[in-house]
């Protein structure tokens, strides 16, 4: 099974990925081109998992070559999971392409990183009331400290066991 992590640039998308494999990558060229993808592996709930960590990028309609490469992964690879990583500040800038990911029926999952910067600015946001709306399964992470990251393993083990059922 593959779990793509995607996002806007500096989210944490890598540290995200350093967490989730253990930190074992292979970092290689997308074919045709000089943007790197780092793929690892990662066991969660009895699976074992090929992760892959997609340039940052912005929309599903690409504009810059690390676009077209995160958007060729997406559907080349057809990934179980779609982690996309979000910057929780600038929640309102990166839903758009929460939205985008979901209506391409991709099978998402919203991460809100960087929750702890959110919170000492006094934001408050409902996870439970993102994920009713959204539909997706929705968790809230700091990926250099590691919080959230059971729960997000959680998630992603709910959601391939939903997926099976179907």
């Amino acid at each position: 099974m593959k779990i793509a992590i995607v996002g806007s640039p500096n989210v944490g998308k890598s540290v995200m990925f350093n967490r989730l494999t253990g930190s074992y990558v292979t970092v290689s060229n997308y074919p045709g081109t000089t943007v790197e993808v780092s793929r690892g592996r990662a066991k969660i709930g009895g699976w074992e998992f090929e992760v892959f960590d997609t340039p940052g990028m912005y929309s599903l309609l690409p504009i810059t070559e690390e676009e077209r490469v995160a958007r060729s992964l997406l559907f080349q690879e057809k990934p179980d999971v779609v982690i996309h990583i979000i910057d929780a500040k600038n929640i309102e800038r990166m839903l758009p392409l929460t939205l985008q990911l979901i209506e391409a029926k991709l099978p998402v999952i919203l991460v809100l990183n960087i929750i702890d910067e959110a919170e000492k600015i006094g934001m408050r946001i409902s996870l439970e009331y993102l994920s009713r709306e959204l539909k997706v399964p929705v968790a809230a992470t700091v990926s250099t400290t590691g919080r959230g990251i059971d729960i997000l393993r959680g998630r992603i083990e709910e959601y391939v066991r939903a997926g099976i059922r179907q």
